[in-house]
């Protein structure tokens, strides 16, 4: 029998136990469970979930922001109606940070779209902001002063997806480390089994070929 898998978590503002941490649970027929709730028990809270007994510790890395996505409306090209009019309002800033860094304007433009919809003040539940969703730890790696600021978002999140497109030398590879972390794409060899990452990697191929110029391509950088 095939298990199935679940994923749940809540926003970093939780105990700071839980804080750092996935936790990987197993029930009796095979099924898995990813999440980072759990009780002083070391158990995933919630009563839907006391099946899953056995557990292994699985590391959050701190360029982690597995969360749920989202269409921003009834189809791939739609965004929230507050911010539709920031649909090309970066494009210059998007198209000078591709140049810069060696990618396509175009996966970056999916990238925003599927990130934060074009919003430069989102923030996720894991605490990664801006509109290429920069997770602290990442900021500081690029230098990237305000997350906020347009412009230096674009530039650290532009540096850091070519940065792991050199690294993995793969689109599916690059954009699961974007949001899983570089590290868990290396731990599970390929797309971590998370289903908010499977489905955050789908959702941009698919907003780059679809939308922004991919024509099916699937990336690789020398």
């Amino acid at each position: 029998m095939i298990g199935r898998l679940l994923l749940t978590t809540l926003a970093l503002s939780c105990a700071s136990a839980e804080a750092g941490n996935i936790y990987k649970f197993r029930d009796a027929s095979g099924n898995i469970l990813f999440t980072n709730v759990v009780d002083s028990h070391s158990k995933p809270r919630g009563e839907d979930f006391n099946q899953y007994t056995k557990l292994e510790k699985v590391t959050w890395f701190a360029d982690t922001n597995v969360h749920k996505y989202h269409n921003w409306g009834s189809d791939e090209r739609a965004v929230r109606p507050s911010f539709s009019k920031n649909k090309d309002a970066y494009d210059a800033m998007i198209a000078d940070a591709a140049n810069t860094y060696g990618i396509d304007k175009g996966l970056v433009k999916a990238v925003i779209h599927t990130e934060s919809g074009f919003n430069p003040h989102a923030r996720s539940g894991p605490g990664a902001k801006g509109l290429m969703q920069l997770m602290p730890a990442t900021a500081r790696r690029f230098a990237v002063g305000d997350v906020y600021d347009p412009a230096q978002n674009i530039k650290g999140g532009t540096q850091y997806l070519s940065f792991l497109m050199k690294r993995f030398n793969n689109l599916e590879l690059a954009l699961a480390g974007y949001n899983a972390g570089e590290g868990n794409v290396d731990k599970y060899k390929g797309i971590p089994p998370f289903a908010e990452t499977q489905d955050y990697v789908k959702r941009v191929i698919g907003r780059y070929n679809k939308l922004y110029g991919g024509n099916g391509q699937q990336l690789s950088m020398n």
